[in-house]
C-alpha cells in the first residue's frame, strides 16, 4: 500500500501524459481468460505511445460473487504479469483486483508504475449494497494518492463516484489525475456521464474513468469510458463495445483552471458545517 501521498513540486516529469483505457467485457470467474486479452490489448496500446493504462472494476475476475474469495488467490500472479509488462514497456497500469483478506475480500485498486513496482494501492471505501457487495467485500477506510512516474494520481472505484467528499480530498491532497475504475450498469449510463465530468469541473483535474462493457446476466453494462479535461471537455470517449482509447493529455492545465478560476484556493471549509 502506498501512503497517502501529498504531492510536492517537481513530482511531475513531463507535462504531456499519453493516457489510455481498455474497455473490455469482463468474462466473469476466468482470470486467465481475461488477462490473456488485456496482455495483448496493453500491447496494442503501447505501439500507440501509451504511458498510463487503465484497465476497469475486478478486470480480472469479475464478479463472481460465490467464489470470490478463491479467486483472489489469483491475484498475486496477475499482479506479477502486470508488473514484467509495465517494466518492459515502460508503461503505468492502473486496475482493480480482488485482495485476499480473512474469510472476505477488498476490491483493490493497484498501480503498477513502469518500472514494475506497485506504487501503491486503494481499497473501495463506498460498497455499494443494492447489489450485495457489503456480504463480500470488506470496505476500505482511507483516500489514497499515489506518486508515479507520470504524476499524482488518485483513485476511486465505481459507486465512490457518487460521494463527491472522496474526490475533492484526492485533490487537497494534490492528484492531478483521478482514475476512476468500474462496472456501471447501462440503467444508470447518464450519471455516470455526468459525475465524470462534474468531479473533473468541481475538482480541476484530469477524470480517466475506466468502465466495463457487455453484460453480465440480466445487467447490461454501460461502457462509455472517457477521458475528461479539468475544464470538463471529453477528450475520449468509448461507446458500448469493447474499445481502445487514449489522449494526449496536458497536465499544465490542471494550473491554469486553478488560476484563472481559484476555486480550492477560494474554499471556506468552516462555513460547510
Amino acid at each position: 500500500m502506498c501512503p497517502n501521498a501529498q504531492y510536492k513540486e517537481g513530482v511531475v516529469r513531463q507535462t504531456i501524459v499519453k493516457a489510455a483505457i481498455i474497455q473490455l467485457d469482463i468474462h466473469k470467474g476466468k482470470p486467465e481468460w481475461n488477462l490473456a486479452i488485456v496482455k495483448r490489448r496493453i500491447a496494442s496500446l503501447a505501439r500507440r505511445g501509451a504511458q498510463l493504462i487503465l484497465l476497469p472494476e475486478m478486470w480480472s475476475t469479475g464478479f463472481a460473487m460465490d467464489s470470490v474469495y478463491r479467486l483472489s488467490e489469483t491475484t498475486p500472479r496477475v499482479l506479477e504479469e502486470m508488473g514484467r509488462m509495465s517494466k518492459k514497456l515502460n508503461l503505468v497500469i492502473i486496475g482493480s483486483l480482488p485482495e485476499k483478506a480473512e474469510k472476505r475480500v477488498w476490491n483493490t485498486a493497484y498501480v503498477v508504475d513502469n518500472d514494475g513496482s506497485i506504487a501503491g494501492a486503494y481499497r473501495k471505501v463506498h460498497l455499494f449494497t443494492p447489489s450485495g457487495e457489503d456480504r463480500y467485500f470488506l470496505p476500505g477506510d482511507r483516500a489514497v494518492v499515489c506518486k508515479t512516474s507520470v504524476g499524482p494520481v488518485g483513485l476511486m472505484i465505481c459507486y465512490d463516484l457518487r460521494f463527491p467528499e472522496l474526490c475533492r480530498s484526492l485533490a487537497m491532497q494534490g492528484a492531478q489525475i483521478v482514475a476512476v475504475l468500474a462496472q456501471w450498469p447501462d440503467e444508470r449510463a447518464l450519471h455516470w456521464k455526468v459525475l465524470l465530468r462534474a468531479r473533473a469541473i468541481e475538482n480541476q483535474l484530469f477524470i480517466l474513468g475506466a468502465n466495463r462493457c457487455g453484460a453480465d446476466n440480466d445487467v447490461v453494462y454501460a461502457g462509455r469510458s472517457s477521458i475528461i479535461s479539468p475544464w470538463g471537455e471529453i477528450q475520449a470517449r468509448a461507446g458500448r463495445k469493447p474499445a481502445l482509447l487514449s489522449a494526449s493529455i496536458d497536465l499544465s492545465l490542471v494550473k491554469e483552471a486553478r488560476e484563472r478560476i481559484p476555486c480550492l484556493a477560494e474554499r471556506v471549509p468552516e462555513a460547510y458545517g
